[in-house]
């Protein structure tokens, strides 16, 4: 029997986001632009949170999710199956059905799922699975070749939450696998273990090797804080790296953040120190991501920045 009060010092409570998100003050966010990293958020019981939580989120809408895409220019978004509802997709599943045209979706499931499971997740919009070794509720590496075979069967790729320094031991495996595999906020670590870090080394050497990387979560691993400069040397080069394999993500509502809670635009203008290059810029939000979630000849319904 738990003690009162223990589970929420072990979960607690984080702000919701920015409710007036803009767009960037430095750039023209390009007609096609996906934001490749967000999260639905549902309130029990309806969507029940898993005990092994590592916080606690305010709910965050489908409906609150596309006003930001459209406050800030963003053509499409693909929904990550946040770690407090653990394997329970249904929000994330309902709410792809919705939006066809727009979103696309990476799952959190257990192994050994019926055919039929399988087909309709990748019916309603799922692209991916996502390994999570950062926060409770998500599925670790043990069984790493098997998500890797039945992502493979599936047509999809791998997404992992994990800390650089972690991809260390993994990675003559992450060489081997036979699909495509993305590296949530560049390793979620922070900048003050230094560009020599052996773990962003290990990064760098995975992107020049085929793996995919996403330019997002900068305020996860800044050390000063806003404007989050001390994470651009670290940007360039993962750039620099994979320019054919980076894409960027607002990783909104920006959960397990309890510092100062940033807008989109304010995000989205630091991309602008990280790939200063407008046609570099342009790939990043666009030819990459597309190609990566599958959103080629998709035409956005009632988007701004289409």
């Amino acid at each position: 029997m738990r003690e009162a009060g223990s589970h929420q010092d072990r979960a607690p409570a984080c702000p919701g986001p920015d409710p007036r998100p803009h767009g960037p003050t430095r750039y023209r966010v390009p007609p096609g632009a996906v934001d490749t990293h967000a999260h639905v958020i549902g309130l029990p019981p309806a969507y029940p949170f898993v005990d092994s939580r590592s916080y606690t989120p305010p709910e965050a809408t489908a409906e609150r999710y596309l006003a930001m895409l459209d406050a800030t220019g963003m053509s499409y978004g693909v929904l990550v199956q946040v770690s407090v509802h653990g394997t329970d997709n249904r929000l994330t599943v309902e709410t792809l059905r919705a939006h066809r045209d727009r979103l696309r979706g990476i799952a959190v499931i257990p192994l050994g799922l019926r055919d039929r499971e399988l087909a309709e997740l990748k019916e309603a919009g799922i692209v991916g699975l996502r390994l999570n070794i950062l926060y409770g509720g998500g599925i670790g590496f043990e069984q790493l070749d098997a998500y890797a075979a039945l992502a493979r069967e599936m047509g999809w790729h791998l997404q992992f939450l994990i800390d650089a320094r972690d991809l260390v031991p993994l990675a003559p495996k992450l060489g081997t696998l036979p699909v495509p595999f993305v590296v949530d906020h560049w390793g979620h670590f922070p900048v003050s273990r230094g560009l020599d870090d052996p773990g962003f080394q290990t990064l760098l050497a995975l992107l020049r090797d085929g793996g995919w990387v996403k330019l997002s979560g900068a305020y996860r691993n800044s050390v000063e804080g806003p404007p989050y400069a001390d994470t651009i040397p670290f940007a360039r080069l993962l750039h620099e790296a994979a320019p054919e394999r980076c894409v960027w993500g607002s990783d909104w509502p920006h959960v397990a953040h309890w510092q100062a809670m940033m807008n989109v635009g304010e995000l989205l203008d630091l991309l602008a120190e990280w790939v200063p290059d407008e046609a570099a810029r342009k790939r990043v939000f666009v030819d990459n991501a597309h190609r990566l979630y599958g959103f080629e000849g998709v035409v956005p319904a009632g988007s701004a920045g289409g």
